[in-house]
Order: C-alpha cells, then sequence, then structure tokens
C-alpha cells in the first residue's frame, strides 16, 4: 500500500496518465457511488439520485477522456522545441515565396473601378 501511495504521489507530477492514478481515480468514483446509493436509500430524496446519475456520467466521461490521453502520443519539451524551431524555418522559406509572389504581382497593373451615386435622381460617378 505504501508504494503504491508513493507511486501516486509521483504520478502527479509526470506528464500522462499512469495506473496507480487511473486505479485511485475509479476506486474514488466507486466510493462516490456507494456515499449517494446509501444516502438513497436511507434518505429516499430524489436530489441524491439526481447526484448519483451526474456522478455517473462524470465518471464514464472521465473514463472516456484516460483512455483518449492514452492513445494520443504525449511529447517532451526538447521534441515540441524541435517541431516548433521546424516549423520556424518552414514558414522562413513559406514567407520568402510570398513576398517573391507579391513583387510579380506589384508589376502587374491593376483594375479600375467606378462608385456611382445617386442624388436627387442624379447620378454621380468617380473613379475609385
Amino acid at each position: 500500500m505504501a508504494n503504491f501511495a508513493e507511486e501516486l504521489w509521483n504520478s502527479i507530477f509526470t506528464p500522462g496518465t499512469s495506473p496507480q492514478l487511473v486505479i485511485a481515480t475509479h476506486i474514488s468514483f466507486v466510493l462516490l457511488a456507494c456515499c449517494l446509493v446509501w444516502l438513497i436509500y436511507s434518505t429516499r430524496s430524489v436530489h441524491f439520485v439526481a447526484l448519483l446519475v451526474i456522478a455517473v456520467l462524470l465518471w464514464a466521461t472521465v473514463t472516456w477522456f484516460i483512455a483518449e490521453l492514452q492513445h494520443a502520443k504525449l511529447k517532451d519539451n526538447e521534441v515540441l522545441a524541435r517541431e516548433i524551431d521546424s516549423e520556424k524555418e518552414s514558414g522562413k522559406e513559406n514567407e520568402a515565396k510570398t513576398l517573391k509572389g507579391q513583387e510579380s504581382s506589384e508589376k502587374k497593373p491593376q483594375g479600375r473601378s467606378t462608385a456611382t451615386k445617386t442624388v436627387n435622381k442624379t447620378t454621380k460617378s468617380r473613379k475609385v
């Protein structure tokens, strides 16, 4: 038991889910459900039934989220830093290509449009 508690405490400071954290989560929800069932039995209150439904839905949601975290590949800070650096380098290359494209488009003549305005049944137009 002491080993479980120590590993649970250490799992708090590591990213992702650990088996100890998952077990502790399920134990907590089982104890909560047991308490709510006992309160429903002893008080016959609809409010505790609503709380039990909410607790079971929360338990299902947390279980789903834990499963999704285990399927996702978590990355270290070093891996993330390398990815950001590579994105910055590719971003600079894309920016240079975009600037070259803008220079060529600036050389092309731009089309002109006219705006019309009707005042007192008279139409006035001007170049924009």
